[in-house]
């Protein structure tokens, strides 16, 4: 086929079907295959390479929490070599202190358990016979001991029938021999080398990691990010400010709760209470599942070591008392301890590193997590860890708030604009975040993807979202109100007259309303409703008694008996910024009803600045933003002279002219 046949083959497909669609998806967008190909081998490698990989990890994480120690030594005048093994020395012996003191505790405890088994038995027994033969302690009880039955039955079941009787098995004997003393040491020392190997490995990895850390520090922008020096090294700087900041301002708040722990503990009579606080600091590094270890522990010990229930009662109201205390006053005053992340990445990354590397990853799983995220943050074919991980909005408002009005959700849309309204105003959220949501409304409008059933879905839950937003716009009302009367009196008691309200020179602060009366309304659509709305409510903020009409009822006349005859002002809303011969149809037709009031047409815009909107013939104003409009719309300016109407002359038509003109014999 030729060309030319191509192109005729085309056009006519073409006139058939219509035009073609065209995507949005660029053909050179690149594929995120390879990104996802690289998460794969990295996690196989990371499963069968933990031998090696997990001590490495771990001497990782140790450098980033012992180089600001090493570092602050260097600024006092010690050597680097002495500073960094002083730094680790004081470190591992901390460390291994902590190890003997959890470990004699723990054994002694071991050896008091026997003790409270008549306390546990009595406690038990006491359940059962308070609960009712429907408890639930009953029932479990009563099914343990018939699966007991059935297994002591099993056991002790002769043959089935016919076979005989079931051959007794030959019964195992072992004989003792005296050990060697090699073989003996063998045996104790041969399960400690393995942790033993690894400790020392640690060791030396992180004393070389803390003497070469800038030269590795060089090694690795070279091999990651030569051509771009200043994202690798920002983010290399990111990754371990958060991570040692997390490290040592959660050891920080472990320490303000395992402290108090034990010393509570001590105080109501919990044996062993050093060590349920050390192992509340330890396990509160593991997130989520460890605090609840730390719980279960000491409750369990007082519930064996009391007779009654007071002592259970008495550890349970502690641990409370911390958890409230950590959570609400030591937490939010250690703000620095936030790692970037949001609460269901910590879980979902505590279940992947343990699933990957036991309880050493359950550990490690919030710092290596961390690390991730800030990959996805510099490295773009990585950004997807940033957006799953991170805790930061991937979504603007406007895209937020858009995505709800879609949805038909306005509760969550309301509980959004309260976030945002505890420290800006309404004429702020209503500009920023609401009018710019609408306009990618009407974006998807003019593009045809916004049916009109979602059209009136989005204004009916932005008016819903405006009437949840009335107390607020009340109590900003009130509040302007009281302030104005706090300068007024403030003034006169100054011996000054208060000035005008307008005419101040301040741009920021909007007109006076009280007195006025405004009339708003939507120019071509539902989604011009919803901003006429908004507008209205805004200046009902400023005092302004506001009628609000929809654009349906301007064609029927109806929104011209609505307009108020002591109206100060008509305001038409256009989201659509091409829809500026329509407003100046709008614009006429209210001018020649209404000569005496001011008429202007608000043309909104994405971008928020102020900027030069385009004439509209008779119009008295045109804004482009809330403030402007505000401002206008309460504005004392008289209103504008209008032209006399033009006289239209009806002309007749020719062929009835020729007609009459037979007919007369002309």
């Amino acid at each position: 086929m030729s060309s030319s046949d191509a192109k005729i083959t085309e056009a006519e497909l073409e006139n058939d079907l219509g035009p073609r669609r065209v995507y949005s998806t660029s053909p050179s967008a690149p594929s995120r295959m390879p990104a996802f190909a690289s998460v794969l081998a990295v996690i196989a490698i990371l499963y069968f390479g933990k031998d090696v990989l997990l001590p490495l990890a771990i001497a990782v994480l140790l450098t980033f929490a012992l180089a600001p120690i090493s570092s602050r030594l260097r600024k006092l005048g010690i050597p680097r070599i002495p500073a960094v093994i002083v730094t680790v020395l004081i470190a591992f012996l901390v460390l291994v202190l902590f190890g003997l003191v959890v470990a004699g505790h723990v054994a002694e405890v071991a050896q008091n358990l026997p003790a409270y088994q008549g306390n546990i038995i009595a406690k038990i027994r006491s359940l059962q016979e308070s609960g009712t033969d429907s408890g639930i302690v009953r029932r479990l009880t009563s099914v343990v001991e018939s699966v007991g039955r059935e297994l002591s039955n099993a056991e002790q079941r002769p043959g089935a029938p016919g076979t005989g009787s079931r051959p007794r098995e030959p019964v195992l004997v072992e004989i003792f021999a005296p050990s060697r003393p090699i073989e003996t040491l063998t045996s104790l020392i041969g399960p400690l080398l393995g942790p033993i190997a690894s400790l020392g490995l640690i060791i030396v990895v992180v004393i070389f990691m803390l003497l070469e850390r800038e030269e590795l520090r060089d090694r690795f922008i070279r091999l990651v990010g030569y051509g771009d020096l200043h994202r690798t090294t920002e983010a290399i700087q990111e990754a371990g400010s958060r991570v040692a900041r997390y490290l040592l301002m959660q050891l920080v708040v472990n320490c303000a709760y395992g402290v108090p722990l034990a010393l509570g503990l001590w105080a109501v009579g919990i044996p062993n209470p050093a060590l349920w606080g050390m192992l509340a600091i330890v396990l509160r590094f593991v997130p989520y599942i460890g605090p609840v270890i730390a719980t279960v522990l000491p409750l369990f010990l007082a519930f064996a070591v009391d007779p009654g229930w007071s002592l259970v009662l008495w550890v349970g109201a502690i641990f409370l008392v911390l958890e409230l205390t950590s959570n609400n006053v030591i937490e939010p005053w250690l703000y620095g301890s936030r790692t970037g992340l949001s609460p269901l990445a910590i879980i979902v990354a505590a279940i992947f590193w343990a699933w990957l590397w036991g309880p050493v990853g359950l550990v490690l799983s919030t710092p290596l997590t961390v690390c991730l995220a800030v990959l996805g943050r510099y490295v773009p074919q990585f950004e997807f860890l940033e957006v799953v991980f991170g805790s930061d909005p991937v979504l603007d408002p406007k895209e937020r708030l858009y995505q709800r009005l879609l949805a038909g959700d306005p509760d969550e849309a309301t509980d959004y604009a309260e976030e945002f309204l505890e420290e800006d105003y309404l004429e702020d959220y209503y500009g920023k975040v609401a009018i710019p949501a609408l306009l990618l409304a009407e974006k998807d409008r003019r593009r045809g993807v916004l049916t009109a059933e979602q059209m009136e879905q989005v204004f009916g839950t932005a008016i819903t979202l405006v009437s949840n937003l009335a107390e607020i716009a009340q109590e900003e009302e009130q509040k302007e109100e009281e302030e104005e009367e706090e300068e007024e009196e403030q003034k006169e008691a100054a011996g000054r007259p208060s000035p005008p309200k307008e005419g101040n020179g301040d741009e920021s602060e909007l007109p006076d309303g009280r007195g006025k009366t405004v009339f708003c309304v939507g120019g071509r659509g539902p989604l011009d409703d919803a901003s006429a709305a908004m507008l209205a409510q805004i200046l009902q903020v400023q005092g302004a008694e506001v009628v609000a009409a929809r654009h349906s009822d301007i064609p029927n006349r109806r929104a011209m008996s609505l307009v108020p005859k002591q109206s100060n002002a008509i305001v038409v809303c256009f989201l659509n910024e091409d829809s500026t011969r329509h407003a100046t149809i709008l614009v006429r037709r209210f001018k020649r009803i209404y000569p005496a009031i001011r008429v202007g047409a608000v043309l909104w815009v994405e971008n928020q600045k102020e900027r030069q909107p385009p004439a509209l013939g008779e119009a008295d104003f045109v804004a482009t933003t809330l403030t402007s409009a505000a401002r206008e719309a309460l504005a004392d300016a008289p209103p504008s002279l209008v032209t006399p109407a033009r006289k239209i002359r009806t002309r007749r038509s020719s062929n009835k002219t020729g007609i009459a003109a037979a007919r007369s014999g002309i």
